[in-house]
């Protein structure tokens, strides 16, 4: 049983403010289903949670909703003067036990603590559980880092007692740990569930998978892996159909081309007897005339018919199309085994505590740099890029490479996404850049949106395909977790590319299955008393 319906849908349709239309006509239905809500990059999911949360209103169409609702962002803007338990959504219950404790509480507030008593208790003890038992409800929003800030803004979702919880995707950012604290939390929720998300491992603990496409709205009665095998099926019976329909395109104008014939064979014929013909002039014109109809109405029904048979193939062609696969060029020369790419020794970074042993970098390894969010990877990364110093020590690269942090500095949100190609690549033409962005699925007028305009997912990929465009093409990719905010189709052509890279890779990554599918060769790994380099 589902129960009843939390949110409903019904034919809504969102446009910008500038007219141009996200998604329109969607009509669903989420109950108390654990539902995944996924789709390509740019389609609309994150509108679409703030839709279903109550956050934006739809041009048409109508959202209606029972019970509480909490919705938690992507990004977390803490607001001015927020503390702990405003971003964990308490802040009321605080505010009211507080006066109560002084012996000046206001009307409603013993009202409001009926059965949250405990509340502040319950939020202490998740942000103990969580590592951040360092916080205070009081604590300002100020003095936390944007990751702290989405960490207590899930554990405050989770405490409300809401009857629907709509998550995007609230793995972005999070460690190892927490990502397996998130997942069975989600696991033990009682109310209903959205999370928007690409995770493969949060979404195979979904009831359902919802997809958002420019097709609409799909629901598929299972969990993530019943879903992968149904998109594969339907990729397979579209590619079938378009097969069948190119077919049944070239046979019937094989028969089209015979009636055709035929047809001007009859008429012909036909002009060759009136020659011959002793009869008198007007009945020999009535006939020509009928022959000339004959043929003209053939001629239009023959016409007709090949039109059909090429939108038969338009149709088929469309839904291929629609799962063309994400493509991301680039490709580095091999390097040889016995060549040094980095090195450092003797380095201390100027965040994170841990020791840091001497380490090289030769031919092209394939190294994970995994660890605890604030051990210090993001700063590792930024030192080998140059756009950090150290504390202390030597640290070099010796060959091309390319850097690409988690906020995307190199990309300006004003500039298109070409445009963000051509500055990297000014020698290559505009219209293998348009390429290179349509098989990223930035097509027509997105590739000239300025970058604020796409999501997170299109800027990622837009600047994931401006770094191998480059002159010399680098031969080491220092990636600062490329797999957030990407869409599954993305993420696995991400995985293609980096997989099949010749040249060295050092990336940082929270996402077990990604960093499994890179085929690594060394991890560095954070423990408490220091770095430790594996050889796989």
């Amino acid at each position: 049983m589902t129960g009843s319906p939390l949110v409903a849908l019904e034919r809504v349709s969102f446009r910008f403010a500038d007219g141009a239309t996200l998604f329109e006509g969607l009509s669903e239905v989420f109950d108390k289903r654990h539902t995944g809500l996924v789709g390509r990059n740019g389609v609309g999911k994150s509108i679409l949670g703030r839709l279903l949360a109550g956050e934006l209103q739809p041009s048409d169409g109508r959202v209606l909703r029972q019970g509480r609702i909490a919705y938690l962002p992507q990004r977390i803007v803490a607001a001015p003067g927020a503390r702990v338990v405003d971003l964990a959504g308490c802040a009321q219950w605080f505010d009211a036990l507080q006066r109560v404790m002084c012996g000046k509480p206001h009307a409603d507030d013993i009202e409001s603590l009926d059965g949250r008593w405990d509340v502040i208790e319950r939020l202490q003890r998740a942000l103990q559980d969580e590592g951040l038992g360092h916080l205070e409800p009081q604590t300002p929003a100020t003095q936390l880092s944007g990751g702290e800030c989405s960490r207590v803004a899930l554990i405050g979702a989770l405490l409300v007692e809401a009857d629907l919880l709509i998550l995007d995707e609230p793995g972005n950012h999070l460690d190892l740990p927490s990502r397996k604290r998130l997942g069975q939390r989600l696991a033990s929720w009682r109310g209903g569930l959205v999370l928007i998300s690409h995770d493969r491992k949060l979404l195979a603990g979904m009831q359902r998978i919802v997809e958002l496409s420019a097709a609409g709205l799909r629901s598929y009665g299972g969990g993530f892996a019943f879903y992968q095998a149904s998109r594969e099926q339907e990729r397979e019976a579209a590619r079938q159909a378009l097969d069948s329909a190119r077919v049944e395109r070239k046979r019937g104008e094989r028969e089209l081309r015979e009636q055709r014939e035929r047809q001007q064979q009859r008429s012909a014929s036909g002009r060759r007897q009136g020659k011959d013909s002793n009869q008198a002039k007007i009945l020999l014109g009535r006939q020509k005339a009928r022959s000339e109809s004959t043929a003209g109405r053939t001629e239009k029904r023959l016409e007709v018919r090949r039109q059909q048979l090429d939108e038969q193939v338009r149709e088929a062609a469309a839904s291929v199309v629609e799962e063309n696969e994400v493509i991301l060029h680039g490709q580095a020369e091999g390097l040889p085994q016995g060549r040094r790419v980095l090195f450092w020794r003797d380095l201390r970074l100027p965040f994170g505590s841990a020791f840091l042993p001497d380490f090289e970098l030769f031919g092209s390894r394939r190294v994970a740099v995994v660890g605890p969010n604030g051990c210090g990877k993001s700063s590792l990364l930024a030192v080998l890029a140059g756009h950090l110093a150290p504390l202390a020590g030597e640290c070099r690269v010796d060959v091309p490479m390319a850097w690409l942090d988690q906020h995307l500095v190199g990309m300006r949100a004003e500039e298109s996404a070409l445009a963000h190609l051509q500055r990297q690549s000014p020698a290559c033409a505009e219209g293998l850049l348009r390429t290179r962005l349509a098989h990223l699925g930035i097509v027509a007028e997105e590739a000239l949106l300025p970058c604020a305009r796409l999501s997170g997912g299109q800027r990622l990929k837009v600047a994931l395909a401006g770094m191998l465009a480059r002159e010399p093409v680098p031969q080491l990719l220092v990636l600062d977790e490329p797999d957030n905010h990407i869409d599954l189709d993305s993420c696995l052509a991400v995985e293609a590319l980096l997989r099949n890279y010749r040249g060295a890779l050092l990336v940082v990554s929270h996402d077990a299955v990604f960093l499994d599918a890179l085929e690594l060769t060394d991890r560095l790994v954070w423990t408490a008393s220091g770095w430790l380099h594996e050889m796989l």
